[in-house]
């Protein structure tokens, strides 16, 4: 398979051309866990200098923005709130246009995530049958107990409106172990009862970067979603008609790109790689 999706060298340059700015996902494509890669900082440097926007997209809900933003410190890369999207911000959205009336809320999220829905104005309900919400919203929850998540799966059989932040089946880390993701605890939830969330925030929902295209007046062309992931941010960039970069410094294998029926754009190694793509137009 050509390495290149687009196919030719001017095909490439035709795309890269266009792009005034980067969607970034994070884990798996500027770190691994909490390894910050060598490549990340002289790429955004890179960008900055040819006056090429990016923000930084990601699916994992866990962190609020403000601890975002201090993790990205911690690793050595200065970001403003404004650069930052995570898909529990995309959630909060969500509920605030097509469900206004909407304020109780039971989260199954970090108290890091229940702090960001808190922040935006919704109320966390308790444990209790009692203690009925309007929506029940569903993360990626590393803080999850067997009462909430059984607490949840309740909800979800009475019926109540079901969001989960995002779709993903596992976490990018670079320990020894598999981190069950959004996508798995709602698996949970359905097979005990019986029900799917009604809508999966984040990508590869096209929201996700309409926020972008809006706050700097893009077109979809003009932007390029950047990730190592297929079936989140490559089909989120197709959904939303903009670039779509896969990068193999994450978990997808050219095995898994040769299985799919979605086909990334461009495929990169890692972001080192982009940068010199960027160069040759």
């Amino acid at each position: 398979m050509d390495k290149m999706g687009l196919g030719t060298s001017s095909q490439l340059k035709e795309s890269l051309k266009k792009v005034r700015h980067f969607a970034l996902d994070m884990d798996g494509t500027i770190y691994n866990g909490g390894t910050l890669f060598p490549f990340t900082i002289p790429f955004l440097d890179y960008l900055k200098e040819n006056g090429i926007g990016y923000s930084f997209l990601t699916n994992n809900p866990s962190k609020s923005t403000a601890d975002y933003l201090a993790h990205l410190d911690k690793i050595g890369i200065r970001a403003t709130k404004e650069e930052m999207y995570t898909s529990a911000q995309a959630t909060i959205d969500y509920i605030k246009v097509h469900h206004p009336e909407t304020r109780r809320l039971f989260i199954l999220g970090t108290p890091s995530m229940v702090r960001e829905f808190e922040g935006a104005g919704f109320i966390s309900t308790a444990d209790d049958a009692d203690d009925v919400p309007d929506m029940l919203v569903v993360g990626f929850d590393m803080s999850l107990v067997y009462p909430r998540l059984c607490r949840a799966a309740w909800w979800a059989s009475r019926g109540i409106p079901y969001i989960a932040t995002n779709p993903d089946w596992v976490c990018p880390t670079d320990k020894p172990v598999i981190l069950v993701d959004c996508g798995s605890i709602c698996a949970c939830i359905e097979s005990a009862s019986g029900r799917k969330p009604d809508l999966v925030i984040g990508k590869p929902d096209p929201r996700m970067l309409s926020g972008i295209l809006e706050r700097y007046s893009l077109q979809p062309d003009q932007v390029a979603m950047v990730g190592d992931r297929i079936y989140t941010d490559v089909r989120m960039a197709h959904n939303a008609g903009a670039v779509g970069i896969l990068v193999m410094s994450g978990e997808t294998t050219m095995e898994i790109v040769e299985q799919s029926d979605l086909k990334p754009d461009i495929i990169a190694e890692n972001l080192a790689e982009i940068q010199e793509m960027l160069k040759i137009h």
